[in-house]
């Protein structure tokens, strides 16, 4: 199917309703990915199934899958996504490990971005250890699309709370990528507070240990790695400002850089309110 350049190199509608039709056909039959959150938030991940299934020869899950989608109501969004995902990571055990190793490769590498989140909620009934899960996502960890990179994390943010010291020490070592998108995992991936997940309690009470983590990344060059350290200094200064001045204290010492001062900045920013 030949997708016109109009609609490849589209900008995206601010509102779900603005969405062009042919757009939003084609996001639900899996032929394009979403170029923002509206086009994100809108895909329906029921019509989706409905053309993807066949496709990997999973037709005979379809009315198992809709019907359990039907009584949660979720046909869009995050929670259809980790629904799906766990739903098709349960129901792939039925399959033989060919076929399982087919519909897995068929997934992480599908142009959908919609597709390529279920899978980052995928295979996980197979990996026991916090090093096999950190394998499995790190290419939705490093994935071109905002979306899957979202997921990526929010997928394993329980298994990197249950094992939090094991999680630092890998997460540093993730830190010093030379790929901005893991550098960036490394950290969002456990936020104390996070965005759309439960918070971390032992880190917002001791946030000093993940500082490894962060001293590694206190002058990244990278403006997308910045934001996620000053968002998570910013969510440990509600719990405990002094911890976090006195580090961007040192940091400013040590790190006469714009990327310190940025990060300084947006990590101060409910201190400057008084808002702790």
């Amino acid at each position: 199917m030949q997708i016109s350049e109009e609609i490849i190199n589209r900008k995206g509608a601010r509102k779900g309703t603005d969405i062009p039709h042919d757009v939003l056909f084609l996001l639900n039959q899996g032929k394009i990915e979403s170029v923002n959150l509206t086009e994100w938030l809108a895909v329906n991940h029921m019509t989706l199934l409905r053309h993807v299934l066949p496709s990997v020869g999973l037709d005979h899950h379809l009315d198992g899958l809709t019907s359990k989608i039907t009584q949660q109501k979720a046909e869009s969004g995050m929670k259809a996504i980790r629904l799906i995902g766990q739903l098709l990571d349960e129901w792939l055990q039925k399959e033989n490990g060919e076929k399982q190793t087919e519909v897995l490769q068929a997934f992480t590498h599908h142009v959908s971005d919609s597709v390529r989140c279920w899978a980052a909620y995928m295979n996980k009934h197979r990996l026991s250890t916090l090093e096999e899960k950190l394998a499995y996502i790190q290419p939705f960890a490093a994935d071109p699309h905002f979306g899957v990179r979202e997921i990526a994390w929010m997928s394993v943010r329980e298994s990197l709370t249950d094992q939090l010291d094991q999680s630092i020490e890998h997460l540093t070592a993730w830190a010093k990528s030379k790929d901005e998108n893991i550098r960036r995992f490394s950290v969002e991936a456990i936020r104390p507070r996070g965005v759309w997940t439960k918070h971390i309690e032992s880190l917002k009470q001791e946030p000093m240990r993940a500082q490894p983590i962060l001293d590694l990344l206190k002058s990244d060059p990278s403006t997308y790695v910045q934001d996620s350290v000053g968002n998570w200094l910013n969510d440990a200064s509600k719990t405990q400002p002094n911890w976090v001045i006195t580090l961007c204290e040192q940091w400013l010492k040590d790190s006469d850089t714009k990327a310190t001062s940025r990060i300084v900045k947006k990590a101060k920013r409910t201190i400057v309110k008084g808002n702790f």
